[in-house]
């Protein structure tokens, strides 16, 4: 239709939502990272579940699994550098 593709390149400036949802999401880990006041979203970021049980089938996706992916397990001492957080979240 119109002589388009879906190959062709989208021209019209909007960002994508899904890359807009996990630019946000990135900014968010930053920021609740970097706080230093005991907050329950800091506390709960840093809050592992007791084992003992194993649920039946997939593991479900936590939400930091995105950015332990994407950096390493060592990404909440990288939020502390904020210039370089903000570097990876273009990454």
């Amino acid at each position: 239709m119109l002589g388009l593709s879906l190959l062709d390149k989208n021209r019209t400036g909007i960002t994508d939502i899904v890359q807009r949802a996990a630019a946000l999401k990135w900014n968010w880990a930053g920021h609740i990272c970097r706080r230093e006041d005991g907050r329950f979203s800091r506390v709960i970021l840093d809050w592992q579940p007791r084992t003992g049980h194993r649920s039946i089938g997939r593991p479900p996706a936590r939400w930091r699994d995105d950015i332990v992916k994407a950096i390493g397990k060592n990404w909440m001492q990288l939020t502390s550098n904020r210039p370089r957080w903000r570097a990876n979240e273009e990454a």
